[in-house]
């Protein structure tokens, strides 16, 4: 049997940048379960699993457009240092979570800050990288 859409999944897997950093891994903690086609993983994570047996393994890199898309320059914004909480001080690389209009969770990191003037990035942190990965599919349920 290999794994197909509508199949719930258990996948080990490890995640790298194309210089070898390790950004995460199943491996020290149970295998990632999901439900192949449901979009409930980036794409290219999703469709590396279809036609998987129990027990194979394999590795793919995948492109940018197939995990958290391109880097999206519409996404950075600037804001005054007023429109942060009273004691709050940004730094660079300090994420903050906001909402979209519709209600959503909404990812925030600080790129710059000059004097008032604070540049927020709302890219996902992994936008414009290709990513790879090492599977191993544990168990179709």
């Amino acid at each position: 049997m290999t794994a197909e859409a509508g199949k719930k999944v258990k996948v080990h897997y490890t995640g790298s940048f194309d210089d070898g950093e390790v950004f995460d891994s199943s491996r020290q903690t149970d295998p990632l379960e999901f439900e192949l086609g449901a979009g409930q993983v980036i794409p290219g994570f999703d469709q590396a699993i279809v036609g998987m047996a129990v027990g194979e393994t394999k590795k793919v890199r995948i492109p940018e457009t197939d995990a958290y898309g391109p880097h999206n320059p519409e996404l950075m914004f600037s804001t005054d240092m007023s429109q942060f909480a009273e004691g709050v001080t940004p730094e660079v690389g300090q994420q903050f979570q906001a909402e979209t209009p519709d209600g959503q969770p909404m990812y925030l990191v600080v790129k710059e800050v000059d004097g008032d003037k604070v540049v927020m990035d709302a890219n996902h942190p992994m936008a414009g990288k290709d990513l790879n990965f090492e599977l191993e599919l544990v168990e179709i349920l």
